[in-house]
């Protein structure tokens, strides 16, 4: 009896107007501060494009030697600053030295060769030039009757023989020459190599990723470490639905994620012609029957527009930068 009692005094007060006046009042806020927020939202979104899909990227300088050989001497620690032309690595040199050393003799002795050949060149040109002549006089002779037809062909075969043995000092002279020019190149070459034995800093910036040390044999193209320079900037990828009216120029807040809350002042340098799949190493193929269309990628290029070389800010980083478009 006193459940139902309870139950129609509970139905009374819900019909009341003022209990049905704040069951229809409470919705109506909750939907006006949605519309509000969207509003908010949608209007933002016309002047404002944001993603989270964007990275802090820099220059990554892969250091290699161009030789093998065993380091002799390193200069260089993990993350340590460096500057342009600073000494970083040294290779042991004594093969390398020896072997200039081996192609500066040959080059030498084949520079005295092709003297001892020039001069026979010479020499040779003299006989030719003796041997024509006789054989000239020896030709107008015979047909004067004045000598045998025996001394004319001795005459003839003499210049015969003074032509090959010409062309043979002349043949042997540019042989010797080639292998000059051969040696020199080889002397250039050692040099080099020999130059090759110490690794110098072609950048400044921070020594990464570093995987020798002293003792170790490196290969050529072996990567030892890298360093990566300061100038750092953002690739922000895009939808492509959201880059309609950006352009160079615009100004981009930028949020790293490592900084909370702060947002750095940045600028929008270029756009890639080039959506980030169409760019991969492996492009979709579209012209297949299971397509299904997926809104693409566009990557944007923004620097930073404030002085940032307090903050460690490192390639990789995730970004979330807002341009404004309008």
């Amino acid at each position: 009896m006193e459940e139902n009692t309870h139950e129609t005094l509970t139905e009374i007060e819900d019909n009341r107007p003022e209990y049905k006046k704040k069951r229809v009042l409470v919705p109506s806020i909750i939907t006006v501060i949605f519309m509000i927020c969207g509003l908010i939202y949608s209007i933002h979104g016309c002047y404002y494009k944001s993603t989270d899909d964007a990275f802090v990227e820099g220059h990554i300088i892969t250091i290699s030697p161009r030789i093998s050989g065993i380091v002799d001497s390193l200069k260089i620690e993990d993350n340590q600053e460096v500057k342009k032309g600073d000494l970083l690595l040294e290779i042991d040199d004594n093969d390398y030295i020896v072997k200039l050393k081996q192609s500066e003799s040959k080059l030498e002795e084949a520079r005295s060769a092709s003297t001892g050949a020039e001069n026979q060149v010479i020499k040779t040109e003299s006989e030719l030039s003796f041997a024509q002549n006789d054989f000239d006089r020896h030709s107008e002779m015979y047909k004067k009757g004045i000598i045998s037809k025996q001394d004319y062909e001795i005459s003839e075969t003499n210049l015969t023989k003074a032509k090959t043995n010409n062309n043979t000092a002349k043949a042997k002279y540019e042989e010797l020459l080639s292998s000059i020019k051969r040696l020199e190149a080889e002397v250039e070459q050692d040099k080099l190599n020999l130059s090759y034995t110490k690794i110098y800093a072609n950048s400044d910036g921070l020594i990464t990723n570093k995987n020798v040390e002293e003792g170790n044999y490196v290969q050529t193209a072996q990567p030892l470490f890298a360093i990566v320079p300061k100038d750092i900037w953002v690739v922000a990828n895009f939808k492509e639905t959201q880059i309609a009216k950006m352009k160079k120029g615009q100004s981009v807040s930028i949020k790293i994620d490592t900084y909370g809350s702060k947002k750095f002042k940045g600028e929008v340098e270029s756009i890639q012609r080039a959506t980030g799949a169409k760019s991969s190493l492996f492009p979709p193929e579209n012209a297949v029957g299971s397509y299904v269309k997926i809104v693409q990628r566009v990557p944007v290029k923004i620097v930073f527009k404030e002085d940032i070389s307090k903050y460690n800010i490192v390639p990789g980083m995730s970004v979330v930068p807002e341009v404004k478009v309008k």
